[in-house]
């Protein structure tokens, strides 16, 4: 039986749980509430909200473009992110991306 270095299956693990999580779509005319999506579909890879890294990179505070936080979020990269183009809508994206930019460290 062949082993996966930890870091390349902590990395698969990703990105097959957040493939399997954006397999359900967002409701297109019922309530987006952003924090609790982002918990359950990128929380996984985005540690604290997005605050810290973990998984994946910290989103808050990034040197990233609007543009290309929102062309990741809608086609992944491969081997790190899934894409979420069919899971959210281009307004949803949007609020992803509003979110990420309202990021802020927490109190206490």
């Amino acid at each position: 039986m062949k082993t996966i270095p930890a870091g390349l299956g902590a990395a698969l693990l990703c990105a097959v749980t957040a493939q399997a999580q954006s397999t359900t779509p967002a409701p297109e005319n019922g309530s987006f509430e952003v924090e609790p999506v982002f918990a359950g579909t990128c929380g996984f890879c985005h540690s604290d909200g997005g605050r810290a890294p973990g998984k994946g990179p910290q989103l808050m505070n990034s040197p990233r473009d609007d543009a290309f936080i929102r062309d990741r979020i809608k086609h992944g990269k491969q081997g790190a992110m899934p894409a979420f183009d069919g899971a959210f809508t281009d307004a949803q994206i949007d609020q992803i991306v509003r979110y990420i930019r309202a990021l802020k460290p927490r109190e206490g």
